[in-house]
């Protein structure tokens, strides 16, 4: 698939068939990840790849919008280290670059994949880091479920052109 139709046509998939995700595939997925832009190159990231069911299945009970874990055959958690930053505060935009290489990767890849938030809501941070053992520097950004799509959506027409401005705001 085209990188640009990979873009236009990505949408957040919930729903997965039973069908395991490949590690040839998880590889391509986590290569693009890596291939992210990142402040001063600094590539401020760690990825989690669980496949671990329970783990899977845990996640529900302190992220409200997760439940569609609980059909996923994989999801990548993407974590933050600030103490690899070149610049600070920083790690939030390369590691959401990252996400979104995910999502796109995904895509192309013939995937389906929704992105959950976990940075800055603190019972989540907590909730995850108690569950796969995350130290207290490294940030749980965001995670990714994925799995091959048993829904299909088709592309959303988001442009807007109200919200472009020419040179100047007014």
């Amino acid at each position: 698939m085209e990188a640009l139709q990979a873009i236009l046509s990505r949408r957040s998939i919930r729903a997965y068939s039973k069908e395991n995700v490949s590690e040839d595939i998880l590889r391509q997925i986590l290569e693009a990840a890596m291939s992210a832009p990142s402040a001063g190159n600094a590539q401020p990231w760690h990825f989690v790849v669980i496949r671990d069911r329970q783990i899977l299945d845990a996640v529900p009970g302190f992220h409200p919008f997760s439940g569609m874990l609980r059909q996923a055959p994989l999801a990548i958690l993407v974590c933050g280290d600030p103490t690899l930053e070149k610049y600070t505060g920083f790690w939030v935009q390369d590691c959401s670059a990252a996400t979104q290489n995910i999502l796109i990767a995904a895509r192309a890849l013939g995937l389906g994949a929704v992105w959950l938030g976990f940075y800055p809501k603190e019972d989540r941070i907590e909730g995850i880091r108690k569950i796969l053992g995350i130290p207290d520097h490294i940030i749980p950004l965001a995670m990714v479920s994925i799995g091959w799509p048993a829904e299909e959506k088709p592309p959303a027409a988001r442009y807007r052109e109200d919200r472009v401005r020419r040179d100047r705001w007014e």
